[in-house]
């Protein structure tokens, strides 16, 4: 007996304890119904213990039973979504809740972390016509766990498969160069109709990220053949824009040399210094074109 009023004046302080746990989470029919049924059970034990009969013991697992169903643990970074006989009620917060046992509440939990979906490889026809592989991640999270639970069976599977969507009906409309040197703006247009899609369900698209496109071998080839003829483009226009500065400025120096002929025999000096110290054994030495008229000169000038 003295066992038996010992667990009973602790169950009667555990069940106080829930009573005011549930009237401090604001959960007034659970506090309501922890009352009526520890009046009973309190009234119960009293005709049972105190009046020494055995089936007062069968009383004290009351407690036990009944109690720990009662308790549902938030954490921080979820909710729970709770139903009574199959109607949404309320969303519990993160922390000790009670609820009805037995089946009468439900709860259903959702996580409201940052969700990371790795889009699987889509084959994509782009405008021109090219078939591309495309690889994507969706970053998202939920931002109403009622609309998540009421509206979509699944929601990771339903975004992910949405995501798959958009991807290819979006990047089908656009170029190969697009995709490639455009892939920022893409993933902004991919990013707002997903986002769009999803509001409905309680979803928060943060980010869409295309991660890889990967290009058919001879469509590689053939960029490849691409890029190197604009590079030889490239070099021969700065070639011939070489040229052009350099004939420019031959043509400014030899107005210079016309008007003293005196600088071109110097000039002729410079040279003949410039191959002496390369150590040739070949020297070739400029002739003056006024040298041969003046024999030209005189051999006009010569008597038959």
């Amino acid at each position: 007996m003295p066992i038996a009023f010992a667990l009973f004046w602790i169950f009667t302080a555990l069940w106080i304890l829930w009573i005011i746990v549930a009237f401090v989470r604001a959960s007034y029919s659970v506090g309501i119904f922890l009352i009526l049924t520890g009046a009973v059970w309190i009234l119960c034990n009293y005709l049972t213990i105190f009046t020494g009969s055995f089936s007062g013991f069968l009383l004290l697992l009351i407690p036990v039973i009944l109690l720990p169903w009662m308790v549902r643990i938030i954490k921080e970074y979820e909710r729970g979504v709770l139903f009574r006989l199959g109607r949404q009620r309320f969303v519990l917060t993160p922390g000790f809740n009670l609820v009805f046992p037995f089946g009468i509440d439900r709860v259903k939990t959702i996580d409201l972390r940052t969700f990371t979906i790795d889009v699987p490889k889509q084959e994509i026809i782009t405008r021109d016509n090219i078939p591309v592989l495309v690889d994507a991640v969706v970053y998202f999270n939920v931002f109403d766990p009622v609309l998540a639970v009421l509206k979509v069976a699944d929601y990771v599977k339903s975004t992910s498969l949405l995501s798959q969507t958009i991807l290819r009906s979006v990047l089908g409309q656009h170029d190969l160069d697009d995709m490639l040197s455009k892939r920022d703006n893409l993933n902004e247009v991919l990013k707002k109709l997903l986002d769009e899609a999803t509001d409905p369900w309680g979803i928060k698209v943060t980010a869409v990220e295309i991660k890889a496109i990967e290009i058919p071998d001879s469509m590689k080839r053939a960029m490849a053949r691409q890029a190197e003829a604009e590079r030889e483009r490239r070099a021969k226009v700065i070639a011939a824009e070489g040229e052009y500065q350099a004939s420019e400025k031959l043509s400014d120096a030899a107005a210079v040399i016309a008007k003293n002929p005196s600088a071109l025999q110097l000039r002729y000096l410079q040279t003949l210094s410039e191959i002496a110290t390369e150590q040739n054994s070949t020297i070739l030495f400029p002739l003056p074109m006024e040298l041969l008229r003046y024999f030209e000169e005189g051999r006009m000038k010569k008597p038959d």
